[in-house]
């Protein structure tokens, strides 16, 4: 196999394990914002759009659109003539100039059409947002990573139930008490669904701050024990730091859905009509009776508001478990650990095939000139 294949061999693995910037030489023009292109041309295209208004006739409608695509495509062309490319071609590097004609070009449309300045920023914000989320996502793989993780999706599962069932003890001790108290269902029944949705956001970040805070002594950590090789860059500690952050979530993400579920079930059989009203706690917006042997069970929207508050309590706990009580830390870096200690003997590999080809080429250049 020729080296060139070997090497992309190599970093086709990285990309598919969540670390595309184990690449060497990885660059946001050739290697993030050239494979966000179709997105970024469809969006670009369609924000010919602008240049319309809901005031005119459809006719003018019509003309102002084509005229917006016009001023689009005229506006790439020239400057892919500009930096020395076709007309019509579609670049194969998205630099700084390329990038400040899809922020910018789209969203003069409306100010020269109908001198609309808000819709100018808003256009230019947003371009400029889908950028950066297009750097992010692609540039530290979490695409990939999310595939990876699907792809591995009875194992991750298996191992988080595992961990769930180990963890199901001491997470029902500190979340039981808290079920079957007054004041918890007082608080979660009467809060507003929105302020529920807002809790699971705020504690997913308080988690994931912790979890940053943390994060640079794992990697050390990891590093040390499994890698092998040059020491990583810093772009590749952070690349490994969020594919961390993402394999962590997966577990999270299974514990508190597994606490939810079960005290769903369990408020289900034990928490009846007659608790809701000692307890002075509305059904809530809706709610079923159904009947199992001969005993009435209640699923009601308080019931559900309950349950996903104790399991987002349950879920920052075990995220924070996972990093600092020995059992849950030992076992998920340790999975983690033998999972990457393949990745860095390939990266060692890797670098090292880098650098012959590197060799071969340059006796290739030297050979000529010497003779």
């Amino acid at each position: 196999m020729g080296t060139s294949a070997e090497l992309a061999r190599y970093e086709q693995r990285f990309r598919r394990a969540g670390l595309p910037l184990f690449i060497e030489d990885f660059s946001p023009t050739h290697d993030i914002f050239t494979r966000a292109a179709p997105l970024l041309v469809l969006v670009f295209l369609a924000e010919m759009l602008g240049a319309t208004s809901l005031d005119w006739h459809w006719w003018q409608n019509l003309l102002a659109a084509l005229g917006g695509l016009i001023a689009l495509v005229a506006g790439f062309g020239l400057l892919n003539r500009f930096r020395g490319r076709p007309f019509w071609s579609l670049p194969t590097r998205f630099g700084i100039p390329e990038l400040a004609m899809f922020v910018l070009l789209p969203a003069l449309l409306p100010l020269v059409t109908q001198g609309q300045l808000k819709q100018f920023f808003g256009i230019a914000i947003g371009n400029l947002l889908l950028v950066g989320v297009a750097y992010i996502v692609i540039g530290y793989g979490l695409i990939a990573t999310v595939i990876w993780g699907v792809r591995r999706l009875a194992t991750e599962l298996a191992n988080s139930v595992a961990s769930f069932i180990r963890a199901l003890p001491l997470l029902l001790v500190f979340s039981l008490v808290l079920f079957i108290t007054a004041d918890m269902w007082q608080v979660f029944a009467g809060m507003p669904t929105a302020f529920i949705i807002f809790s699971v956001v705020a504690f997913t970040l308080l988690s994931t701050v912790f979890l940053l805070i943390r994060l640079p002594r794992e990697v050390d950590a990891i590093e040390r024990d499994a890698g092998s090789g040059p020491p990583l860059q810093r772009i590749q500690r952070v690349n490994l730091s969020v594919n961390l952050m993402i394999r962590q979530w997966m577990q999270v993400l299974v514990v508190s859905t597994g606490v939810g579920l079960f005290f769903v079930a369990f408020g289900l059989l034990a928490i009846s009509e007659h608790i809701y009203d000692q307890w002075g706690v509305p059904l809530g917006s809706w709610s079923y009776h159904v009947t199992l042997m001969n005993h009435p069970l209640v699923l009601s929207a308080s019931l559900i508001k309950v349950s996903v508050g104790i399991a987002n309590f349950t879920g920052l706990y075990y995220s924070i478990a996972l990093l600092t009580d020995s059992t849950y830390r030992a076992e998920f870096l340790d999975n983690v650990t033998t999972e990457l200690r393949d990745l860095f003997a390939a990266r060692t590999d890797y670098l090292t095939l880098r650098a012959t080809a590197a060799d071969q080429v340059s006796q290739s250049v030297r050979g000529p000139i010497a003779k």
